[in-house]
């Protein structure tokens, strides 16, 4: 091997190693180096999302008033903001059972035409799964 290559990867080598024990060694961050703060504390980011929330129920609530309907509360948008989350999740979940039972098919299928039998739709498999849930 040339000797010119030996030393050139030899201290660039070397190069990254001092680097990377630098970088693990030294004290304190990158952000302490640079001097760099967060603009913003969580505190301040609370209290503004608290008051966006409080600045658009009024305003729905204005507009609520304004044509005769009830105004909304604090308790109400939390009621309604769970129940969001609840159909959101029911859907997620049988979304999920779906994409489920398609790749279990894929699957079954594939081994049935291995075997040499005839594929199954997805409702005889459906009804296969109801009637293994329906004998335990």
């Amino acid at each position: 091997m040339d000797p010119f290559v030996v030393i050139m990867v030899g201290l660039v080598g070397g190069l990254l190693v001092a680097l990377i024990l630098l970088g693990l060694f030294y004290p304190g961050s990158g952000a302490d180096q640079v001097n760099w703060r967060p603009t913003r504390s969580v505190e301040v980011e609370v209290q503004n999302e608290i008051d966006d929330f409080d600045q658009m129920l009024e305003a729905a609530n204005a507009k609520r008033r304004a044509r005769g309907a009830q105004e909304l509360t604090h308790e109400h948008m939390n009621a309604r903001v769970a129940e969001d989350r609840r159909l959101a999740d029911a859907q997620r979940e049988a979304y999920l059972g779906e994409v489920e039972i398609d790749q279990m098919l894929a699957v079954k299928n594939e081994r049935r035409a291995r075997k040499g039998l005839a594929p199954i739709t997805a409702d005889e498999y459906r009804a296969q799964l109801e009637a293994e849930r329906n004998a335990t």
